[in-house]
């Protein structure tokens, strides 16, 4: 069995990156407990001291979030669920909004994930279009994700509530 890790770039200071980001690696947990295991772990991305990632480790392609003070994963209950395909999450610098990418029953969504309350919501309930790589502003207030509303990839900006963020254009 070889050892496997999961190589992050990552600025783990708690108010963002002073200095250069380094590359952190962590050992391999064939638990499935840490940040390596036997399973695939895709999209890593890091903000603040946490690090979120999808794995295939209990079956079904879930998020996980890891913690990097503690060197532990970060129990998040309602977020996965057995009938959803999750991808690309993003979280926010304190680690409470979680926002990722879900196929469940052939249609895509843009979820958030509230640590605190441990409420998941669709933020494209009422968007008929398909939704892709979601990312969320360090403070947590802001989402931006690719949409195909209008039969070609646009990006759009939605506060937390699920609503539309008015961004201003160039007007060249």
């Amino acid at each position: 069995m070889t050892k496997r890790f999961i190589p992050i770039i990552a600025c783990l200071g708690l108010t963002g990156c002073f200095g250069y980001p380094r590359l952190v690696s962590y050992p391999f947990d064939p638990g499935g407990r840490s940040l390596n295991s036997l399973a695939s772990e895709q999209n890593p991305q890091s903000s603040g001291r946490y690090i979120v990632f999808t794995s295939d480790r209990r079956g079904s392609q879930d998020v996980y979030l890891f913690d990097t003070l503690t060197q532990n994963l970060v129990d998040l209950p309602g977020l996965n669920a057995l009938d959803t395909i999750a991808s690309h999450p993003s979280v926010s610098q304190d680690g409470r909004y979680v926002v990722f990418a879900a196929s469940r029953q052939g249609r895509s969504a843009i979820f958030l994930y509230d640590r605190e309350t441990r409420q998941s919501r669709n933020l494209t309930n009422n968007l008929q279009a398909e939704v892709r790589n979601p990312t969320i502003s360090a403070d947590g207030t802001t989402i931006a994700f690719e949409s195909s509303n209008n039969g070609q990839w646009d990006i759009l900006v939605y506060n937390r509530s699920g609503q539309p963020v008015n961004v201003p254009q160039d007007p060249r």
